[in-house]
């Protein structure tokens, strides 16, 4: 049995009634009292370990709700795109990355954001022709739902004027039909037949388990597949794995799960079976979410990435067999139509516990369902302040309620945090800027957008701690009471004290410490 007795002057709990302590007593990676109460109980048992805790407050460890670690870890070896400004900019870094490659090795990921660059109009194929050294190049959008190859990547794949578009996706093509190099969502499938051979995944993950740490973060649900998967199974096995992890199922690997006889829940403290991830439709910034109206300047009404009798489908084999469903939904469509595949669930006399992810832009007329169905809203913060601009470009004034986190818990529905990295950067400080500000880094736009959707800090913890863990089943971590998991981070700043007097700088928080199950996981140096 090991005690520790953690005191600092402000603790915040995240209990409604008693939201302050200064003082923890853990025993065996738990929290047995606090306060006073923990101070007289280490005092007259005389074994604990007394630990002043650093920093100008502590709080509960965080939780990414949404996050895309493979994806994360292997970008670490890939070149980052997102912030270049122009097409000319973005080739120079793909070209002077490509110098350094080993030979044969693929140009990869990137997080290319076309909507940034001077001329806003998405590249093609040529262009990274001249720049990808005679390489293999497949460069990832920043929403992850468009792919830019190059000649060399369409002509291995099998890709020409005659391949039809696969179901839920586009090969786009030029005014004479020949494909540009552009392809959007399940098209970017097509390129999976290409021979790779990619370094193991562990060690990247284990370099982005340190990260993650770094940042506050002491648990996360995990979107990504099966390799992920393995490999944080081989972490655990070892003793290696100091974030709590739940590892979410691809709809892909659906029958796999059920053949295996996965189950949402299953596995332990650290490492757990989660939910089966669906897709309902794309994106905003490619133009694939799926809206009920027409994006200003553009045709169509987005994509629906797979047909609605067969999400249905899939979503109830899902349910009955002890699999929860969190369905990535961003348009307004999108939302309407996943909801009734929820509606099935619930008619099914299912207890499944459902989320929407992301939940972006929704019909007002619909809030009320996700609360009648309990129904998790899984969003980003930071999407909002990234997407602000064009949101407002695409979609215009049209009634909808855009990233409503203020809607949606008025009227009663539980929202959960995170942060959809790759696509967003996975510090967690930055949704909570972003959540209480609706701002970007910049402080525009003055007062907000839409601020009347701004949230409480302490609401905004509450979504990145208590409900980010129980929409994926559990309740014994993300609050600093007595019972629960002693998952904590002292941070250089008194994020209450700013929400008030200097909310911007809530984005700046630095992390000193950070303690999973009553260990150090992580400290500043």
């Amino acid at each position: 049995m090991s005690r520790t007795l953690l005191r600092h002057e402000r603790i915040w709990t995240g209990d409604t009634e008693n939201p302050w302590t200064d003082a923890l007593l853990v025993q065996d990676g738990r929290i047995v009292a606090v306060g006073s109460d923990a101070v007289e109980a280490a005092g007259a048992s005389g074994d604990a370990d007394a630990v002043r805790l650093p920093g100008a407050v502590v709080m509960p460890g965080l939780h990414d709700a949404h996050i895309h670690t493979e994806w994360l870890a292997r970008d670490l070896s890939s070149v980052d795109l997102r912030e270049a400004r122009s097409l000319e900019e973005t080739l120079e870094l793909v070209r002077a990355h490509a110098q350094g490659l080993p030979e044969g090795e693929w140009l990869h990921s990137g997080r290319w954001n076309h909507n940034r660059w001077a001329v806003p109009a998405q590249p093609d194929r040529h262009a990274l022709d001249t720049v990808s050294a005679g390489r293999v190049a497949a460069l990832s959008s920043v929403d992850g739902h468009t792919i830019w190859a190059n000649s060399l990547a369409l002509q291995r794949a099998g890709i020409n004027r005659d391949t039809p578009d696969p179901v839920g996706g586009e090969i786009v093509r030029d005014a004479d039909g020949e494909p540009t190099g552009i392809l959007r969502e399940s098209a970017q499938e097509l390129l999976d037949v290409i021979p790779r051979e990619e370094s193991p995944l562990r060690p990247w993950l284990e370099r982005c388990q340190d990260w993650l740490l770094s940042v506050g973060l002491t648990s996360i649900t995990d979107i990504d597949g099966e390799d992920a998967r393995a490999a944080y199974a081989e972490m655990h096995a070892d003793g290696a794995l100091r974030l709590r992890v739940t590892k979410c199922t691809r709809d892909p690997d659906l029958e796999l799960a059920i053949s295996e006889g996965r189950r949402s829940g299953q596995g332990d403290d650290v490492f757990r079976a989660g939910p089966v991830k669906f897709f309902s439709d794309g994106a905003l910034g490619s133009h694939t979410a799926h809206m009920t109206e027409p994006f200003i300047g553009h045709e169509g009404c987005g994509i629906a990435a797979m047909p609605y009798e067969v999400l249905l489908e899939r979503t109830l084999l899902a349910a009955r067999n002890g699999l929860d469903v969190v369905t990535h939904a961003i348009g307004d469509e999108a939302n309407r139509l996943v909801l009734g595949t929820f509606e099935a669930v619930r008619a099914d006399g299912l207890d499944t516990r459902l989320r929407v992810e992301h939940a972006q832009h929704v019909l007002p007329v619909d809030i009320p369902r996700f609360r009648a169905l309990d129904v998790v809203a899984s969003m980003q913060p930071t999407h909002c302040t990234a997407d602000l601009e064009l949101a407002d470009e695409i979609i215009g004034p049209r009634r909808l309620a855009s990233y409503a986190w203020r809607s949606f818990l008025d009227a009663g529905v539980r929202v959960a945090f995170g942060s959809d990295a790759p696509v967003e950067d996975p510090n967690p400080f930055y949704g909570l800027h972003a959540a209480v500000t609706r701002q970007r880094p910049d402080g525009q736009p003055i007062g907000g957008w839409r601020p009347e959707e701004r949230v409480t800090l302490s609401e905004a913890v509450h979504a990145f701690t208590v409900v980010a863990h129980e929409s994926v089943g559990r309740t014994d971590v993300g609050r600093l009471v007595p019972g629960q998991l002693a998952d904590l981070v002292a941070v250089d700043r008194d994020l209450w004290a700013l929400e008030e007097s200097s909310p911007a700088d809530i984005r700046g928080a630095v992390v000193i410490q950070t303690w999973v199950g009553g260990d150090l996981a992580y400290e500043r140096s």
